[in-house]
């Protein structure tokens, strides 16, 4: 192992004393979410947690079109921008195994699997989430994956990742060792279908999982290698829909929680915490789920400011020719290539305009990197900064930052209202997992 030591390893310390210790993980692409998760993270000083999945960044660019190195220079980028320190990034890869391949046979998918786990160990990421919890092309359609087959496939994936930071170590002696979390409980991204029957995870499979790899790593001489899994992903009995939040209960997951006790040397991490109240997070964590993961609220955030900022904009700006028409924009974007929400969104014609603009699940952050939707954001800030917003009309449509901006804590600039958007959900998952804080939620 590297000189420095992986800041998740705490976690696994902290609990083993009895002190319930979590930390979120921050699953986006968003440049101006990216940016409001590290500026808000100044006030503290550890580690923040930044994630990447498997279909956003892998070795064909994913849909950002960015490889697991671009996306490690990308979030640099912005860190150096804001004067936050590289060092206290914590970069995870989520979903990493043969999601983005399913089409394709075993050996295949396996293969472009291995290369994809390669490519985020050797550039640096300390934070890896194996999933081979999903068929591929080949596997009999009839039955779900044995408990075998899944820790086979993490085990070559794991195998490759040790490989890759051993090349790296002696590139870097500084380098850290990464983390690992398995796991089969995964929700799909980004939220499920309201209709979808979710069950908490049988404390049965938690551990059917635990020594199916303990199997599989023994077998393979890998034994050693298991001291790097510190997390099992579980569903806790949270998600989310177009419309409906599934609120944690912890009653629901009792047997769940109290079976991890036998475990001291893992804990849970838990999908899909968007949207959850700062004090069920905060239940999350004392029941054992020390890595919360967050991704569309944090973009829903964004795209809710952006919209009320578009409405201020219509009231201040009085020539129709010179506003952004941000909202329009957006969707216009979205139904020239509806791919990334059409099966995901159902209904009317109406019911699906407004899943558009409104689902919890937030399908239009796919679409933010568009040239056209950009290019409004732009101008809807340039339109803004230094305009003579009334009090009253910031009020109307940002309640929230209408109190920081009148109590001087932030300024009345279009960009920095956003951000705090973004700020306020980050403070739910900060008075979750830091001691004393005091949440500011706008999901109370």
């Amino acid at each position: 192992m590297g000189n420095k030591v992986n800041p998740m390893l705490s976690l696994i310390q902290l609990r083993k004393e009895g002190i319930p210790a979590g930390i979120p993980s921050y699953c986006t692409a968003n440049e101006i979410v990216i940016e409001a998760v590290l500026e808000q993270a100044k006030r503290f000083g550890d580690a923040v947690l930044i994630e990447a999945t498997s279909n956003q960044v892998n070795q064909f660019g994913g849909y950002t079109g960015m490889k697991p190195a671009d996306y490690r220079d990308y979030v640099w980028g912005i860190a150096d921008r804001v004067g936050f320190p590289r060092e206290r990034i914590i970069l995870a890869g989520d979903h990493l195994g043969p999601q983005p391949f399913q089409n394709q046979p075993e050996a295949e998918a396996i293969e472009n699997a291995k290369e994809m786990v390669r490519q985020y160990a050797a550039a640096g990421y300390t934070k890896i989430h194996l999933d081979t919890s999903m068929r591929v092309a080949d596997d009999d359609r009839s039955k779900p994956l044995s408990d075998y087959t899944i820790a086979r496939r993490g085990a070559e994936l794991m195998k490759v990742a040790e490989d890759a930071w051993q090349e790296l170590h002696k590139q870097n002696p500084d380098a850290v060792h990464p983390v690992f979390i398995i796991g089969s409980e995964v929700p799909i991204p980004g939220g499920a279908q309201v209709q979808e029957e979710m069950q908490v995870t049988d404390p049965d499979a938690f551990e059917a999982t635990l020594k199916a790899y303990k199997e599989v790593f023994a077998e393979r001489g890998l034994a050693e290698t298991l001291k790097n899994v510190i997390a099992v992903v579980v569903q806790p009995g949270v998600e989310f829909g177009d419309a409906d939040v599934h609120m944690y209960d912890r009653s629901d997951a009792r047997a769940l929680c109290a079976r991890l006790k036998k475990y001291p040397e893992v804990f849970f991490e838990a999908h899909s915490t968007d949207y959850q109240s700062p004090q069920a997070l905060k239940q999350m964590v004392e029941d054992g789920m020390g890595i919360l993961k967050v991704g569309p609220a944090l973009t829903f955030a964004a795209r809710e400011a952006l919209f009320a900022l578009s409405h201020i904009e219509d009231e201040v700006v009085d020539d129709p020719a010179a506003r952004s028409n941000y909202i329009a924009v957006v969707e216009n974007a979205m139904m020239e290539d509806p791919k990334n929400w059409q099966k995901y969104y159902h209904g009317t014609p109406k019911e699906q305009a407004l899943k558009r603009a409104y689902s919890y699940s937030d399908r239009s952050r796919y679409y933010m990197p568009d040239p056209r939707i950009e290019a409004a954001m732009q101008k809807l800030f340039a339109n803004l900064e230094g305009a003579d917003i009334p009090m009253g009309l910031l009020h109307q449509y940002m309640p929230m930052q209408y109190i920081s901006v009148r109590n001087g804590r932030l300024p009345l600039s279009p960009r920095a209202l956003v951000k705090d958007a973004v700020r306020l959900v980050c403070d739910d998952y900060n008075y979750a997992t830091r001691p004393n804080f005091v949440a500011g939620s706008v999901f109370i």
